[in-house]
């Protein structure tokens, strides 16, 4: 099994994201951009322990030198602090602006080692290659690269665009549940804001999927790679429609805040999905049964329906520190149907607290 789409901006190639079921063409693709150049494969404790040393030596074979950043997992790590360390140790091995980092995990690692690229001498190269479901559905395509401020999620970032995406569908078999549910989360939420043909196949092959069956695996990630591609050579600065991505986010985000990092990222936009489709229930948009077929597939999927331990007051709050803030509004986004997402700029505090009213217990 092997697949390949470019991503396309103004007319022009910019990069591929590669599909395959191992690393055994990770040296050949990687030559493309490292050949004679120093790498910095930037990775956290828990996958370097997995995929570390037969990376390092793959990509031994197609470039000069070799070196390996490694920082502690979790999302409390995502953070300036971090970069700065990062920063040291580039500096130190004397990287220029045509050396290639590498970005070898979740979306933690990929967000940070792209900002990093973002603003180290202004620019450098970086190459993607995700570990997660989640990261191989989203956060690794689309250029979006940030880190967290104190307790704002992805508050200082930028726009850099990766060399390639290289997903190893195979690293799925060593996912926890939690983690591969998790990337369930984005995944379900593309279906519901972009395609209603693919959220009923989801339903349809659900029982296959967490059985994680690599040919149907393929064909689920590659459909959420094509309507993010989709999005993103629409809209790659978030101007417009590239907006849509972030359904279940605005809540989402302030759920995993308040939570403190304590639950899954694709958790929480799961549990934001569900009440912003509460939301567009209350406004005559979609039937309620929608909103009951949406909580059994999140539940198919390992994902949670509520959660317990926060007030809609504390949610709301967590809000309107949000990046997707507009002149003072929170930028909501809703169904129309299923598989037709809008943007929202109404959205109420008392609707708000309606929709939590659904999924907090």
């Amino acid at each position: 099994m092997s697949e390949r789409m470019t991503i396309h901006l103004d007319g022009r190639s910019i990069y591929d994201i590669v599909l395959e079921t191992s690393f055994d063409s990770l040296g050949r693709e990687a030559a493309h951009f490292t050949s004679g150049r120093q790498v910095c494969i930037v990775t956290d404790s828990n996958v370097a322990q997995l995929y570390l040393d037969q990376v390092s030596e793959i990509l031994s074979s197609c470039c000069r030198r070799v070196i390996r950043f490694v920082f502690p997992a979790g999302e409390e790590h995502k953070n300036l602090a971090t970069v700065q360390n990062l920063y040291e140790a580039l500096i130190r091995e004397k990287f220029d602006r045509k050396d290639v980092l590498i970005a070898l995990g979740g979306g933690v690692v990929g967000d940070l080692c792209g900002f990093a690229a973002a603003t180290y001498l202004r620019g450098i190269s970086f190459i993607q290659i995700p570990t997660t479901l989640l990261s191989q559905v989203d956060s690794s395509i689309g250029g979006k690269t940030g880190v967290d401020f104190l307790s704002y999620k992805n508050m200082v970032g930028a726009f850099h665009m990766p060399r390639m995406v290289y997903s190893n569908m195979a690293v799925l078999h060593t996912l926890s549940d939690d983690q591969f549910s998790s990337g369930m989360g984005e995944v379900v939420k593309h279906g519901l804001i972009q395609n209603a043909d693919y959220y009923q196949w989801l339903e349809d092959c659900s029982g296959e999927i967490m059985e994680r069956r690599l040919q149907t695996c393929e064909e689920m990630i590659l459909s959420s790679d094509l309507i993010k591609q989709h999005v993103v050579e629409e809209d790659p600065k978030e101007l417009g429609v590239r907006a849509l991505l972030n359904f279940g986010h605005t809540l989402g985000h302030a759920i995993e805040k308040e939570m403190e990092f304590s639950m899954l990222h694709g958790h929480c936009v799961a549990l934001g999905c569900l009440a912003a489709a509460r939301i567009s229930q209350l406004r005559g948009k979609i039937p309620f049964e929608e909103v009951e077929r949406l909580q059994k597939l999140l539940s198919r999927f390992g994902l949670p329906q509520t959660v317990s331990g926060l007030s809609p007051d504390q949610v709301i709050q967590a809000t309107k520190n949000d990046k997707k803030m507009d002149g003072g509004q929170v930028k909501f986004v809703l169904l129309e149907r299923i598989g037709d997402a809008y943007v929202d700029r109404t959205v109420t505090e008392e609707e708000m607290r309606l929709g939590l009213d659904f999924i907090l217990r």
